[in-house]
């Protein structure tokens, strides 16, 4: 049983310093955003660090062993982002920073776990995958305590861990972080054979409506086809930076992305990327990019050049739902927010978070927001529910 003699801790302010087989194989889950790759195309694209108001601090815990100090296996790491805004986050605590800035308290700066500017569930305590139940529990408390040392280091006032395991959940609960609740739709793959076993869960007004889109669609577009990474070339590269510009601005949205992210993402991650790419009279127009693993798929930065009736459901919905089902995949994430996911076959699901404020009666008072909220989410949850598209059994 490992002990706090047996382990380092160690901080760096860019994956530049760290291996990244090594980091890579911590236990990320199915979710492949903190992986080496995508933190560094961040990096490396200006998207972190700088003037974006995400300033990295990895830290990595390593087994002793003989030798200099600090240089034995890693066992564990955590990736965490001092801010002095709430933006990027997906799931937001403005309500909060304008309470206790109108009770003049500073809310900022803060310490954020997270995968930057993505609303996609995964390990935020990322530990080796050799480590025993009781191991893992004990280099996670030592990470847990490392974030919040980390936090007074930094003079930041608040910790915040955004989308985590509900396992990770429940160790942040038991170290003093509020659990907080909140929602999303995901599509789970309950073992379809094709799109058609899929479209014969639905009831038959929204498998219509679904056929009738998808019609409209092929009637307007030559093609959509998934370009895998090692393939996609640099006109696909500027057409996903295009889309995600012309997205973010019709919507109103910060370019969180700076444009040498997509390159970068590209060339770092080909084995996870696949981008969605639409034709029309053998011109580009539309697309999408995805990221995959062997568990799950994720669908981010849907775009297009002009616009064609029922295309982003097309692109950012069926298309993902489709491949999910071939590659035998558990479960499609299309991002955040969008009720009208909802009638596409995509379910409600609780995301997770824990929150620690350093102020006493802030802390308290989240609390009992908090305790309010989790109790309207998950009648929420099972209210939408009930508006599925699913047969009524």
């Amino acid at each position: 049983m490992l002990s706090g003699v047996d382990l380092t801790i160690s901080k760096q302010e860019s994956l530049e310093c760290v291996n990244a087989a090594e980091w890579d194989a911590l236990d990320h889950g199915p979710s492949p955003f903190l992986e080496h790759g995508f933190l560094r195309a961040l990096e490396v694209s200006g998207s972190i660090g700088g003037e974006s108001g995400w300033e990295p601090c990895h830290l990595l815990v390593r087994r002793n062993v003989d030798g200099p100090q600090g240089s034995g296996p890693l066992v564990g790491a955590v990736s965490a982002f001092v801010k002095c805004h709430s933006y990027g986050e997906y799931i937001f605590d403005f309500q909060w920073a304008r309470a206790s800035e109108g009770a003049g308290i500073p809310y900022y700066p803060k310490l954020v776990v997270a995968a930057p500017v993505t609303p996609a569930t995964g390990a935020r305590i990322l530990l080796s995958r050799e480590l025993s139940p009781a191991e893992r529990r004990h280099v996670a408390r030592v990470l847990i305590d490392a974030v919040r040392e980390l936090a007074q280091d930094r003079g930041c006032r608040s910790v915040h861990w955004l989308f985590v395991l509900e396992e990770e959940q429940e160790w942040l609960r038991d170290a003093g972080f509020i659990p907080r609740l909140s929602m999303q739709y995901h599509f789970q793959n309950r073992d379809y054979t094709d799109f058609s076993d899929f479209l014969g869960r639905l009831s038959s007004r929204r498998r219509k409506q679904i056929r009738k889109e998808r019609r409209r669609v092929a009637d307007e577009v030559e093609s959509t086809q998934f370009i895998p990474g090692d393939q996609i070339d640099p006109t696909q590269i500027a057409a996903m930076n295009r889309h995600y510009r012309s997205t973010t601005a019709a919507h109103g949205a910060h370019g969180y992305l700076q444009p040498g992210f997509f390159s970068e993402i590209v060339s770092r991650m080909p084995e996870r990327v696949r981008f969605l790419e639409v034709k029309r009279g053998g011109v580009a127009m539309a697309g999408a990019l995805y990221f995959e693993t062997p568990d799950a798929l994720y669908g981010r930065y849907w775009g297009c050049d002009e616009h064609v009736e029922f295309l982003h459901f097309e692109v950012a919905c069926y298309r993902g739902i489709e491949r999910c089902i071939e590659g035998g995949l558990s479960r499609f994430e299309a991002g955040a927010q969008g009720e009208h996911k909802l009638l596409r076959g995509f379910e409600p699901c609780v995301t997770r978070s824990a929150h620690w404020i350093e102020n006493p009666d802030l802390h308290r008072a989240v609390e009992a927001f908090v305790g309010e909220e989790r109790s309207a989410i998950g009648k929420q949850i099972a209210e939408v529910a009930g508006y599925g598209p699913y047969k009524k059994k």
